[in-house]
């Protein structure tokens, strides 16, 4: 049983579709990043840069328990541990790993700041709003394009690039996205909104998800208590 510590976010949606893409046995534990669960002692053991999600596997490598951090990692580990959705080839495997990387390097952290400055930086700062909006629109437009003439984001096989993708466009309004100026991403993403397990993945821990604009989910985001030294 996989022990998974994780928050209705788009990366530990990552880690929850995979798990039921896989079919592997887990339990969740959820980390209330609103209420500043991720500073905990416990957490911090297994995920050091207090972030989630985090998984804890006793039937790791060799028989050993193993824990990882890091959502990017986490899918390659499920991936090697199950033999599903990464591509055993040299030259596939690693068009899967470059688009995840995209995903970790690019989609995350720029529509990450896309939904901070929009949504809840406390001051509207319209030089921040534009360069974010902008840089989701253009990442939008490098999928568009690939899923022109790709039937997956990395080839013709679904594969972890496209779970780790899916989940940062769920929130495409909030983006500032109109879906009209990318017809081969939206069909994509339709495709991938209706499998099963990526809807049982989403819904994990979906109903203690909540607005995250209190003083307190604030300061365990965006202040004081994000940025202490541990």
């Amino acid at each position: 049983m996989i022990e998974v510590y994780s928050w209705a976010t788009p990366n530990g949606h990552k880690v929850h579709i995979m798990l039921e893409e896989c079919g592997l046995p887990y339990r969740v534990t959820a980390v209330d990043i609103g209420a500043g669960d991720q500073f905990k002692p416990e957490f911090l053991a297994i995920s050091p840069n207090n972030k989630i999600p985090a998984i804890v596997d006793p039937d790791g490598p060799e028989g050993r328990p193993i824990s990882l951090f890091e959502s990017g990692a986490i899918l390659m580990y499920l991936a090697g541990k199950t033999g599903h959705l990464l591509p055993t080839g040299t030259a596939a495997r690693y068009e899967v790993l470059e688009w995840l990387m995209f995903q970790m390097g690019g989609i995350g952290p720029m529509l990450g700041q896309a939904h901070h400055f929009r949504i809840y930086a406390p001051e509207k700062i319209e030089y921040a709003i534009n360069r974010y909006t902008n840089e989701a629109k253009r990442l939008y437009g490098v999928l568009d394009k690939r899923l022109a003439k790709s039937k997956y984001v990395a080839g013709p096989e679904y594969s972890i690039a496209d779970i780790a993708i899916f989940p940062w466009l769920r929130s495409w309004k909030n983006q500032g996205i109109d879906w009209a100026d990318y017809p081969h991403l939206k069909g994509w993403f339709d495709e991938i909104a209706a499998r099963p397990a990526v809807q049982r993945g989403v819904a994990v821990l979906a109903e203690h998800r909540k607005p995250l604009n209190d003083e307190k989910a604030r300061n365990a985001l965006f202040g004081k208590q994000q940025y202490e030294r541990r």
